[in-house]
């Protein structure tokens, strides 16, 4: 007969295993998505099953090497926690792979007894739902009036009750089994029926502790996964709103010169509809910016023949280096058709856009620039003391700064100084490294929706 407080530190000490076990498997990110994937390969369950059972068929050894270290062995409550979350085939897999050790020890019941554990617990697992058995807990309404009045009042199996008694039982049965035959199955036992109470409960609790630490994880990944989708669907919003916005004012400048110019409105046709063109393709929500440039060229050329040579000029600084680098899709034509707009055509004489790009200090600098009237209260400007205007107007500036939030993080920067009678400047700061990120996440965000 094994000492009371032998079994009383065996017990503390599986549940520290448990937690050991789990939390160290919790870290390697193989594990984590060989373990929540919907949709395993043959090769990639034979690697969960390797990773779950390798270190605790290690363990069995362990408890049959190492004298009184009989804490080591919890293939029990493996081969439970496995037909919990894989299912028949791999549960009975690792039910003869964890029996191996104790086999070698003459321990020859303890294969089919694991077997049949398998089989049991894999049978519960076809008639619940995958919430079931990821929200189970060993302390299951611990308020019995609750629990009682719950069920009176709507009468219904309870799933979580239902597997803590299959625990249970399947560990009374295993300690009735080993009491007839101990050298042919192990397993905790005593006869003060306090201790035997605490060894019952302590399978639940072994199978309970790995199923809390991996559903917390879990429960993360798919907020990640919803806050990328949900990334996925600003953009897409921000997207619609710019593209009306875009053909709005497009439409208005054709629309007043049909009559007049109907030459003229014909060749801005043609521009347009080179423009939807790329718009309407499967566009990246980030590109080159040689990509980006070219867009914003294909724009300006709708409102040079609008203007005139003579009253619209373009003047670009790009450096070479700047060409490949990453920014978000449709950033430059909403600024360009602001200074536009609101700095050259209420101006007589007309003006310039300036457009420049630099590297500084690992960030990209990109500067859209006009010699117009600058930016006023009346145009939605709130007006500094210093005469310095640092805000945005109009859908196109608001969804730019949106967009740059998303998709470059908040180390991006979006300042627009204009001193009115002098024109105005706006000043893109996108940091490189947000970027690479923004990528991944975007590339996760297209292979989830796909």
């Amino acid at each position: 007969m094994i000492d009371s407080r032998l079994i009383l530190i065996t017990l503390l000490i599986k549940l520290g295993i448990a937690a050991a076990v789990s939390s160290a498997l919790s870290r390697s990110r193989v594990f984590k998505n060989l373990l929540f994937s919907t949709r395993r390969s043959t090769g990639q369950m034979l690697g969960l099953l390797a990773f779950i059972c390798v270190p605790l068929t290690l363990g069995v050894w362990t408890r049959v090497v190492v004298p009184n270290f009989l804490a080591a062995d919890i293939s029990f409550e493996a081969v439970i926690l496995v037909a919990l979350l894989l299912g028949t085939t791999p549960s009975i897999l690792a039910g003869a792979f964890l029996s191996i050790p104790a086999v070698l020890h003459r321990e020859y019941l303890t294969l089919p007894f694991n077997l049949i554990v398998a089989l049991i617990f894999s049978t519960y697992r076809a008639f619940v739902s995958e919430e079931d058995i990821w929200s189970f807990s060993p302390f299951v309404d611990l308020s019995i009036y609750r629990w009682i009045r719950r069920n009176l009042m709507r009468p219904r199996v309870d799933r979580q009750v239902l597997l803590l008694m299959l625990i249970l039982g399947m560990q009374m049965t295993r300690n009735w089994i080993s009491h007839l035959y101990p050298l042919r199955l192990f397993a905790l036992h005593s006869d003060r029926w306090l201790l035997l109470l605490a060894i019952c409960i302590c399978a639940p609790m072994v199978v309970g502790i790995p199923l809390k630490i991996w559903n917390s994880i879990r429960i993360e990944r798919k907020l990640e996964e919803q806050e990328r989708l949900l990334i996925g669907a600003r953009l897409d919003a921000l997207q619609r709103q710019i593209n009306p916005h875009f053909l709005f004012n497009t439409l208005n400048s054709i629309a007043s010169l049909v009559r007049v110019r109907p030459d003229l409105a014909r060749e801005l046709i043609v521009k347009l509809a080179s423009i939807l063109r790329v718009l309407l393709q499967d566009r990246d929500d980030l590109m080159p910016l040689r990509e980006e440039l070219q867009f914003a060229d294909d724009y300006l050329d709708i409102e040079v023949v609008r203007f005139g040579t003579e009253k619209l000029r373009i003047v670009k600084e790009i450096a070479p280096e700047t060409l490949e680098i990453l920014v978000p899709s449709m950033l430059l034509q909403p600024l360009i058709e602001n200074g536009i707009k609101h700095g050259l055509e209420p101006r007589m004489g007309g003006g310039t856009i300036t457009l420049s790009s630099r590297v500084q200090q690992d960030k990209l600098v990109i500067t859209v620039e006009d010699d117009g009237v600058g930016m006023t209260a009346e145009t939605g400007v709130p007006v500094q003391r210093s005469g310095m205007l640092h805000a945005g107007t109009g859908v196109g500036m608001r969804n730019v700064r949106e967009r740059m939030q998303v998709l470059c993080g908040p180390e991006s920067g979006f300042e627009i100084v204009s001193r009115p009678g002098r024109g105005t400047r706006v000043i893109l700061t996108i940091p490189l490294t947000p970027v690479r990120n923004g990528i991944a996440q975007l590339s996760e965000v297209r292979s989830i929706e796909r």
